[in-house]
């Protein structure tokens, strides 16, 4: 039985403003704490983007704005390419597997667990007000790191998905020990290789918008530029709040949609 095919909603002319808008919004908040998603996503559904699209489409304009906010702290000397080589090549084969396995089985049990995990992060902050001020002692060494946390969080963002920068960011503070600006800037590069590999399996079989994609891509380079500046020049007083936001919002929504909606 052949698959159904995907049709792609007729805009007027000022959905692509809109669409500008809304990706630049969620690209400054996702080059400061991650959860742009949370923008994005629901705003292509509710303009009648078919799911399957909508997720592709997003791969796409997220790919613009965690590649342009990586750039920008790179530029400003907070993370190197060659220090995360590992890492890059961890996060591409975790992703890969992880896009291809969501297509065989269904991700209900992560719905249901990722929430709490979450929230678990917001809680830990808050009770630990002091993490991610300055680097720390490392617990693991970098090559070790990366081979676990690339395949596991890479494989998460292939598969599922939200909540990725989050994941990372204390990966980076609690078991690297870097302080958060710094594992702000490191979780961009690696929220950039999952989002192109994501990219990739999406678009190979014709699940992306470009039109859409493309504009709202051009918006997630503006947020991330501006979101990235500040927390180049302000530090991690600016990150915690947002930081600390975002995850709350990411896990509000997925307690939403996956605990109470149905008695709405």
């Amino acid at each position: 039985m052949p698959e159904p095919t995907l049709t792609v909603p007729v805009w007027s002319w000022w959905i692509f403003p809109l669409l500008f808008l809304t990706g630049a919004a969620a690209g400054f908040v996702d080059s400061i704490a991650g959860g742009g998603g949370v923008i994005t996503i629901p705003v292509l559904l509710n303009l009648g983007m078919p799911a399957q699209l909508a997720l592709g489409t997003n791969k796409l304009q997220a790919s613009f704005g965690s590649g342009s906010a990586a750039w920008h702290y790179r530029q400003a000397g907070l993370v190197q390419l060659k220090d995360c080589r590992t890492g890059i090549l961890m996060t591409l084969a975790g992703a890969a597997l992880g896009s291809l396995t969501v297509s065989r089985l269904h991700p209900d049990f992560l719905q249901q667990a990722i929430p709490w995990l979450l929230l678990a992060i917001v809680v830990y902050l808050m009770l630990q007000p002091k993490v991610g001020l300055r680097d720390t002692p490392p617990r693991l060494k970098p090559m070790s790191f990366y081979l676990l946390f690339g395949a596991l969080i890479g494989f998460y963002d292939g598969f599922f998905g939200p909540g990725t920068g989050t994941f990372w960011a204390m990966a980076f503070v609690t078991v690297l020990g870097l302080e958060l600006r710094r594992a702000t800037a490191h979780t961009k590069l690696m929220n950039f290789t999952s989002n192109v590999v994501s990219l990739a399996v999406f678009a190979a079989v014709g699940q992306v918008d470009l039109k859409a994609g493309i504009c709202m891509g051009l918006g997630q380079c503006a947020g991330a530029r501006l979101g990235s500046r500040l927390v180049i020049h302000r530090g991690v007083r600016w990150i915690r709040p947002i930081f600390i936001a975002a995850a709350l919002v990411i896990t509000a929504r997925l307690l939403w949609l996956n605990f109470f909606s149905r008695f709405s």
